[in-house]
């Protein structure tokens, strides 16, 4: 599974191609092109809950620039709250809005999207989830 793309999602359940619908109407992925997003978390790997949200994980070089670039595009999205913040002490960007019926979590650091734990644990619960699909079936 190729996850650096979202055009996965539009072959996967209802949830995740509502996701997809979200994502590509309000051109997400593409506003946030400059920061190598990768969409993360549960839904893309079918073990969402009703209330989770989408996780898109971003890499900054330059932290002003990215918060003055989340500001300007999602400033006037519902319930928009940018806030800066370490996170294994790393300096942390997380923007936060709501978008159709998605809360949507833009995360951002200065690490390299593929390398950052949200994208690198997601990889890792979703071969567990395939190695279980082998064994029970």
């Amino acid at each position: 599974m190729n996850f650096l793309n979202i055009h996965y999602l539009k072959q996967g359940n209802q949830r995740q191609q509502s996701a997809y619908q979200t994502l590509v109407s309000h051109q997400i992925m593409e506003k946030l092109d400059a920061y190598n997003p990768i969409l993360t978390g549960t839904i893309p790997i079918n073990i969402d809950i009703e209330s989770s949200d989408l996780d898109i994980i971003c890499y900054w070089e330059d932290k002003g620039t990215f918060i003055e670039t989340l500001t300007k595009l999602f400033a006037t999205e519902k319930n928009f709250h940018l806030r800066e913040c370490l996170i294994g002490n790393q300096q942390t960007i997380v923007c936060n809005f709501k978008v159709d019926t998605f809360e949507i979590e833009v995360f951002g650091q200065n690490i390299p999207s593929e390398n950052q734990n949200a994208y690198r644990h997601m990889l890792i619960e979703h071969q567990i989830l395939q190695n279980e699909a082998k064994i029970f079936g």
